[in-house]
């Protein structure tokens, strides 16, 4: 996998985190992915050039508003471990040298209001494994000192719309098919769904044709169409060939109820 694919996936991960426990409210204050790029920027910063090796700093402290850190109680090792992948990959990445694996640790400052953070960089000695000596144009433990940020109103208030495609900051509601309790994510523009195997869904009903339907996302707006289908399909009971859809929105084709959910 590229590199910067490798950094995409963790940040990825990095949001996923969050999805669906705080939701749009969460996205007003510190954000992780925010955190994981400015840890990464602060890495770039602080960097110690040696004979034949640039070394970067192995320890990170947040510091975040006890408001702020509360919002990550439920998942902050985790998150912890994502930054540091996320620090391992980018040094890899730029060609960094480090003394050992990236270690982010998060602090609670009273200081701090809502939305602002702290960072503090060390570069430390890692404890020798049987007595190996560090390299020997290791250079001497430094303690870094401590930037604070202020979060964005929002993820993409501060950059333009492009760029926060680019950068992975848009966020689009995501979308959902829920067949007989059981739930198809919408990750492509276009799913079709009848009853043949071919069909990205599949449903098992003599009364839906081999292709009945499809579902496809138009300038971010998802809408059902009927494929020519031969029982037609329905929305919220009423017959169409063609409607765009929200949130628990009943689609009935054939016997078959899906409802539409976006999150």
């Amino acid at each position: 996998m590229p590199p910067m694919s490798v950094l995409r996936s963790i940040e990825h991960r990095i949001e996923s985190l969050v999805e669906g426990v705080f939701g749009k409210a969460f996205r007003t204050h510190v954000q992780p992915v925010e955190l994981a790029r400015k840890l990464a920027k602060e890495m770039d910063e602080h960097k110690t050039v040696s004979i034949s090796r640039v070394y970067v700093p192995n320890e990170y402290v947040l510091y975040l508003a006890p408001n702020d850190r509360k919002q990550f109680s439920t998942y902050e090792a985790s998150l912890l471990t994502e930054l540091a992948d996320y620090l391992s990959e980018h040094a890899r990445r730029e060609g960094y040298s480090l003394l050992s694996t990236p270690k982010v640790l998060m602090e609670e400052d009273e200081d701090l209001d809502m939305g602002e953070f702290g960072i503090a960089t060390r570069l430390v000695q890692a404890p020798s494994e049987k007595g190996a000596p560090p390299p020997e144009d290791a250079p001497e433990p430094v303690m870094g000192g401590t930037k604070v940020f202020a979060a964005a109103p929002s993820a993409t208030a501060a950059v333009s719309a492009a760029e926060a495609q680019e950068l992975g900051l848009a966020h689009e509601p995501r979308a959902r098919l829920n067949v007989a309790g059981k739930p198809y994510e919408l990750s492509r523009d276009v799913v079709v769904l009848g009853r043949s195997r071919e069909c990205d869904i599949t449903l098992d009903d003599a009364n839906v044709s081999r292709r009945h339907a499809e579902v496809r996302r138009e300038n971010g707006n998802w809408f059902v169409v009927d494929l020519g289908s031969t029982n037609g399909i329905e929305v919220n009971g009423k017959r169409t060939d063609r409607a765009k859809l929200e949130h628990e929105d009943r689609i009935l084709l054939g016997r078959t109820e899906v409802t539409f959910e976006r999150s």
